[in-house]
């Protein structure tokens, strides 16, 4: 809880200090190699340090969900999880702009939580599981301001939940984003 407690006051820092720079606001199409695989995102970033001419650092926060159905079936039984992934953070991100593409890197802190939700099988008693992990993660990508006001983006993100031991989750993970942001 107390984890929540301090990414939810850092996100209320970003959207509540007065506006100094561009704001975007963007949506996402998340890949990545462990299940579930596909997912959306959502992230809202805010530009900090304008006295800076070349270079556009701001403050992001994202959120990521991912959702799947699996089933397995062995004979006449059929076993079935619904596994839901999701995941919010936030990032210091810098970037310059290079004629039509600009290029940025980052560097943040989020939480993530896995949960495993088993459906009944007949003669066989089965729990939930849900854990919740601190990681870091590094982001890379580009966007390409079409027009002024619409961005689409391609990002790499890096995540590395070590910090907080996992159990069931995966230690590290990457995912390709595909998306468009909002400028404003």
């Amino acid at each position: 809880m107390r984890r929540i407690s301090i990414l939810a006051t850092a996100c209320l820092i970003l959207l509540g200090t007065p506006v100094m720079a561009q704001t975007e606001i963007g949506v996402s199409y998340e890949l990545r190699d462990e299940d579930p695989k596909g997912g959306f995102g959502l992230r809202v970033q805010k530009g900090i340090l304008t006295q800076v001419p070349t270079i556009d650092i701001g403050m992001r926060a994202h959120f990521s969900y991912f959702s799947d159905d699996n089933s397995v079936t062995d004979g006449a039984v059929t076993y079935s999880q619904e596994l839901t992934n999701y995941d919010f953070g936030v990032a210091i991100v810098a970037g310059i702009s290079v004629g039509l593409i600009e290029p940025y890197v980052g560097l943040g802190l989020g939480s993530e939580t896995l949960e495993l939700k088993p459906e009944e099988v007949v003669g066989i008693s089965l729990t939930d599981e849900n854990e919740s992990n601190i990681y870091w993660n590094g982001i890379v990508g580009a966007k390409v301001p079409v027009i002024p006001l619409v961005k689409p983006f391609v990002e790499y993100r890096y995540s590395n939940n070590s910090i907080s031991e996992p159990d069931v989750a995966e230690l590290t993970t990457g995912r390709i984003i595909f998306g468009v942001s909002i400028s404003f």
